[in-house]
């Protein structure tokens, strides 16, 4: 995540921000300078971007409206204001269904499932991978149901993928339960961006191994996914803990189908490059002493610029240092994982299938010229 800043006052922005707090100047996100941009009053009730990278007709500024959701404060995302054929934004054009929102507390779990939602399409964006709609890709296309457990307890609601289709279990938003998942579960991490990166690697494999002519290859890495999946996760969670299994698994979860490596391999891939980024774009500078090469700032867009090798150079020291400093606030470690040789030879190959995609898709979106 970039740093941002306020084009009317120069304040520090959160990409979460809607108003600056220094000079209260309204604030939308723009997509195609995936950042946010200070607005002001436009003609027909639309705005303005002060921002002076988007997009301009003869040098003037196209005029924007909010994504629909804005009216829910769910969504900070702008549209041009003359489009037609949609109410909404980038992110919430692939939103099927949403929390019912005469359930008591759903309006703030939707918040929060949004703002881990518009973090994920921020990454998608940056790195220029392909994404579609149920509306472009009936059968295949992308969609997120966020859907609540039936109030007479007759079921529980999974989160998972299923041909496009990213479920996400509302009680998720919930800190207290998916805290307790995490604990009864022994996972070392849960978190609502955490599921999004990593359903959305389910999604990345039908688009990009299956469907993309790389099925062999990635089988020579994760594994044979033509294994029963529901069979394998029945054994999952009956059998004892491999030994040895972090020496090629970046968590234990990973271990259960060749499906769930690559998922959870994926996430990660995107938890490094985007947690790097914001390291970079910060000038966050770390010593080689602590465990690997110097990360230091402007080492370049790990989105889109960086080796394999350099991505991951940077990052060991990196998180060894946040580590340390959560274990001084009496904090769990911000990333509990090893990544192995094993492991790293799994992200190389996510790695090597992004920038493929991007050089066939042609120039990735670049922020670091804004």
């Amino acid at each position: 995540m970039k740093k941002f800043f306020c084009q009317s006052c120069g304040q520090l922005l959160f990409f979460e921000n809607t108003a600056c707090e220094r000079c209260g100047a309204t604030l939308g996100f723009v997509q195609e300078t995936a950042r946010p941009s200070a607005l002001r009053p436009g003609p027909d009730g639309g705005w303005l971007p002060l921002d002076r990278q988007a997009t301009s007709v003869d040098g003037q500024p196209v005029a924007r409206r909010f994504c629909v959701n804005h009216e829910q404060n769910v969504c900070n995302w702008l549209l041009p204001a003359k489009t037609s054929d949609t109410v909404f934004c980038f992110a919430c054009q692939f939103n099927r269904i949403i929390p019912n929102l005469d359930r008591p507390g759903n309006l703030e779990r939707w918040r929060r499932l949004e703002v881990a939602k518009h973090r994920l399409f921020y990454a998608i964006l940056r790195l220029n991978l392909p994404v579609h709609t149920r509306r472009e890709r009936p059968e295949t296309g992308l969609a997120f149901d966020f859907l609540d457990d039936p109030p007479d307890g007759s079921a529980s609601i999974m989160t998972g993928h299923a041909s496009g289709v990213i479920t996400i279990a509302t009680k998720e938003a919930d800190d207290a339960y998916r805290e307790g998942m995490r604990v009864e579960l022994g996972e070392y991490y849960r978190t609502l961006l955490g599921h999004f990166r990593h359903e959305i690697g389910h999604y990345y494999w039908d688009v990009l191994i299956r469907d993309g002519g790389r099925l062999e290859d990635c089988r020579a890495v994760f594994g044979d996914d033509r294994q029963d999946y529901q069979a394998a996760l029945a054994a999952y969670y009956h059998r004892p803990e491999p030994d040895n299994w972090r020496e090629s698994f970046v968590s234990l979860y990973a271990t259960s189908h060749p499906w769930e490596d690559f998922a959870e391999t994926w996430a990660h891939y995107f938890h490094i490059v985007s947690t790097l980024d914001t390291a970079l774009s910060y000038d966050v500078s770390v010593s080689a002493d602590v465990g690997g090469v110097a990360l230091t700032a402007h080492a370049g867009d790990p989105y889109t610029r960086m080796s394999f090798d350099e991505i991951i150079n940077a990052w060991v020291p990196l998180a060894s240092v946040v580590n340390a400093l959560n274990r001084s606030m009496g904090l769990p470690d911000f990333y509990p994982f090893i990544l192995t040789q094993g492991v790293r030879a799994k992200l190389a190959f996510i790695h090597k299938v992004i920038r493929a995609t991007q050089a066939e898709l042609g120039p990735p979106h670049d922020c670091a010229a804004y």
